[in-house]
C-alpha cells in the first residue's frame, strides 16, 4: 500500500493545517478578506464536536464543505442586501467629534448666549436659571423665591423674549429649542 498522509483527527491539527489555505479559498470566493475570516471562523465553530468526537473520516472536506456552504449563504445575503457590510476603517469612517470650526463657533455662541443671559433683569435671570439649568417647575420656582406663580410665569415669558431679541437671528434661532 502508498503512504497517504494520514487525515487530522484532532481538532488542533485540522485548525493548523487548513486555517491559511481555507482562508485563501474563501478570499477568492468572496472577494473579501475580512468575510473569509469570518466565514472560516464559523467554520471551524460548526465542525469542532464532529471533529474533536472523531465522528467525521474525512474532517478536512467537512470543513471546506461547510465554509463553501457558509460563503455561498453570506453571498446570497449580499446579493438580496447589497449594502456593505466591510467594517469602517480610520479613512472611511464618519468622525462624530466636531471639527475645529465647528468648535470655534460653538464656543462663541456659548459666549453670546451666557453675556446675553449675564444682562437680564435680575429677577428674569433667577427665575431662567432655576427654569432652565436647575430644571424646577414654574410651582417650585414660585415655592422657592416666595412669589406667585404668575410672576413666575411672567418673568420666565421676559426673560425668553429679551434673549431672543439679544441674540443674533441664527443663534437665536439654535438656542430657542434650547431655552423653550
Amino acid at each position: 500500500m502508498a503512504d497517504t498522509p494520514e487525515p487530522p483527527r484532532d481538532f488542533a491539527t485540522l485548525y493548523r493545517t487548513t486555517l491559511a489555505p481555507l482562508r485563501r479559498y474563501l478570499a477568492r470566493l468572496l472577494g473579501n478578506a475580512t468575510e473569509a475570516q469570518d466565514i472560516a471562523h464559523d467554520a471551524y465553530l460548526r465542525v469542532y464536536a464532529s471533529v474533536t468526537a472523531q465522528t467525521s473520516e474525512r474532517p478536512e472536506a467537512l470543513l471546506y464543505v461547510t465554509a463553501r456552504r457558509l460563503a455561498i449563504n453570506r453571498l446570497k445575503r449580499r446579493s438580496i442586501s447589497p449594502l456593505s457590510r466591510e467594517p469602517m476603517n480610520e479613512a472611511t469612517a464618519v468622525s462624530t467629534t466636531p471639527g475645529v470650526a465647528q468648535q470655534v463657533m460653538a464656543r462663541q455662541e456659548l459666549a453670546l448666549l451666557e453675556r446675553a443671559i449675564a444682562e437680564l433683569p435680575e429677577g428674569c435671570r433667577t427665575v431662567l436659571l432655576l427654569r432652565k439649568v436647575e430644571l424646577l417647575s414654574h410651582r417650585e420656582i414660585a415655592d422657592r423665591l416666595g412669589i406667585a406663580i404668575s410672576t413666575v410665569e411672567k418673568q420666565h415669558a421676559r426673560a425668553l423674549r429679551l434673549l431672543r431679541a439679544a441674540l443674533p437671528t441664527d443663534t437665536a434661532g439654535q438656542h430657542q429649542e434650547a431655552t423653550s
